[in-house]
């Protein structure tokens, strides 16, 4: 069953709030294997220019798709999860995160597209600030196998 095209184009609020923790970002790139100093000692992500600790660049993830996670779950987009593999993923960024951040996410369906039997979605996430300061924006594509005939 191919999904739902009118999906395209709604976009869905984050809940709270993240705050990005230290212990998080620490956790992080611990369990990517970087070792970088910025991700875990203060005084090093200072002499590199920033205020604390940075994230690394594919840390988002954590947060980003919460606001989408509404869509996928609707059963009137026809997504059938059991077959849902990651495709692709990709971040710009405006600034990097940093602990003590708190970061708000929107999440757009931007794409929905047939290729062979296969339906891949994309999910643009904009991630600021509770500010309204600009941070990143994540794309993540997932497919559905055997989803379309």
């Amino acid at each position: 069953m191919a999904l739902n095209r009118d999906f395209v184009g709604r976009t869905y609020q984050a809940g709270a709030p993240y705050e990005v923790s230290r212990v998080k970002i620490r956790e992080f790139a611990a369990a990517i294997g970087d070792a970088n100093p910025i991700y875990r000692d203060p005084e090093a992500a200072r002499a590199a220019g920033h205020p604390d600790v940075v994230a690394p660049p594919t840390f988002p993830i954590v947060f980003s798709l919460q606001s989408g996670g509404e869509a996928l779950m609707d059963p009137d987009l026809g997504l059938n999860l059991a077959m849902v593999v990651h495709g692709e993923q990709r971040f710009e960024y405006t600034r990097p995160v940093h602990a003590g951040d708190e970061l708000v996410t929107t999440a757009t369906i931007t794409d929905i597209r047939t290729a062979g039997r296969n339906e891949l979605l994309t999910v643009r996430s904009d991630v600021s600030t509770v500010d309204g300061e600009r941070v990143c924006s994540t794309y993540n594509t997932i497919i559905e196998r055997g989803g379309a005939a």
